[in-house]
């Protein structure tokens, strides 16, 4: 494996405090100082941003199931492009992930496709249906690191009671997608002032907020970790937010498409605007800026949903929910928050780092020699035009084609081997 010098980066690490110009070796696949280098390839890094590798929470790479529209293969080149050196693979696959046998088939093809590091969620119930607990002692065995239904969410609260219960047994965090059923069937935008101007059904905020109180409720009662996946409300939020202050083990992440559009996009007939939570109002979204900004929401996570173009060019109605968003994200929240003046690089770079690597329970997420060497390097200078031909994914379902933004990733490094070079 060669030797890297990356030269007179600004090196941003926040897990030791660190936002200083300076080197950093690689040797072996992990961190080493600069002067115990032998022969190494020198990367000069002036102007550039070096940070541990961006980890992401919430990526659907459809594999087994819907290998038409992404693949492990494809799905972590471009989490590469992106800058993420780790995602989290979601169970909601065909069939799920919910035994040992279907998460040693994704750690297998990971480990033998994969351009990152692939950590498996298992369900938490069978088939991911809210009917039965899975077995979480034989997943945990098996290598997940996370719980989930991820796209369904259990109305059983007795059931979810027992999931949280076990998990903790298992020290696994749940990651959950909180929609109440019966508030948000048959709805496809967010219901408000838009759904009744398009005369679309319309799915109201509350079937978020019912759940995400509920899970706070069971956090505090069992002592675990609850994180709410793709939080989306203005309520959600300050839920969790009076949570988090009273000490409840509850996270929560805003994803990039959350953070930047709002359901007036609808007007455009796009299903490339159709998620699960759908895109909210302008008022949500603003909130969920002041979230990011004051800790209430300590990370971000794309829920990376690809589909095929065949699947997405329907009526809106019929279109399934979900976008992709790997090698869009960064720079989206770049431009959104640092160069519109929210927050500070370092800021936003805990938000993909140290945040996620928290909820997880991974403590390698610094540059201290001896680390793995799992980097992100990104150039806060460039500008460019967001065009999805030139996407890695296998899918092209972007809202965000054609769309000029700021700060773009030059290079991923996992575990000392450059895995994407701008």
């Amino acid at each position: 494996m060669k030797e890297l010098l990356f030269r007179n980066a600004r090196v941003i690490d926040v897990a030791r405090n660190i936002d200083a110009v300076g080197d950093i070796g690689v040797a072996d696949g992990v961190i080493a100082e600069p002067s115990h280098l032998r022969d190494p390839e020198v990367i000069d890094l002036s102007g550039k941003v070096l940070s541990p590798g961006f980890i992401d929470l919430h990526v659907h790479l459809r594999q087994p199931g819907n290998t038409d529209a992404e693949t492990i293969a494809t799905g972590t080149l471009a989490a590469a492009a992106g800058g993420f050196t780790a995602i989290v693979a979601m169970p909601n696959t065909k069939p799920a992930a919910d035994n040992p046998g279907a998460i040693e088939l994704l750690r297998r093809t990971a480990a033998d496709q994969g351009a990152v590091r692939v950590f498996p969620c298992g369900c938490m119930t069978k088939g991911g249906e809210g009917k039965e607990m899975a077995g979480i002692g034989s997943l945990k065995s098996a290598g997940v690191v996370a719980l989930s239904d991820d796209g369904r969410c259990i109305q059983d609260h007795a059931l979810m009671r027992h999931v949280v219960e076990y998990a903790r047994s298992f020290r696994l965090p749940i990651l959950d997608h909180c929609e109440e059923s019966t508030l948000a069937a048959g709805g496809v935008m967010h219901e408000g002032k838009w759904s009744v101007l398009l005369g679309f059904n319309g799915m109201a905020g509350t079937a978020e907020e019912l759940i995400v109180a509920r899970d706070i409720m069971l956090a505090r009662e069992i002592g675990w970790k609850i994180h709410i996946q793709h939080i989306s409300t203005r309520e959600s939020i300050e839920l969790v937010r009076i949570a988090r202050r009273r000490g409840i083990l509850v996270s929560a992440e805003a994803t990039p498409h959350h953070l930047t559009l709002t359901d007036e996009c609808i007007k455009k007939f796009d299903t490339n605007f159709k998620m699960n939570p759908p895109l909210r109002s302008e008022s949500d979204r603003q909130a969920l800026i002041a979230a990011v900004a004051d800790g209430t929401v300590t990370a971000i996570a794309t829920d990376h949903a690809p589909h095929t173009e065949t699947a997405k060019q329907v009526e809106f109605d019929h279109a399934p929910f979900g976008i992709i968003g790997l090698e869009t994200a960064f720079p989206l929240c770049f431009t959104e928050l640092v160069a519109g003046g929210v927050i500070a690089l370092p800021q936003l770079i805990a938000k993909f780092t140290t945040g996620p690597a928290e909820i997880l329970g991974l403590h390698d997420c610094d540059l201290a020699p001896g680390r793995r060497a799992d980097l992100t390097v990104v150039d806060p200078a460039a500008e460019y035009v967001i065009d999805r031909n030139e996407f890695r994914s296998k899918a092209r379902n972007t809202p965000f084609d054609g769309r000029r933004v700021k700060g773009r990733v030059e290079m991923t490094v996992v575990g000392g081997r450059i895995v994407y070079r701008r």
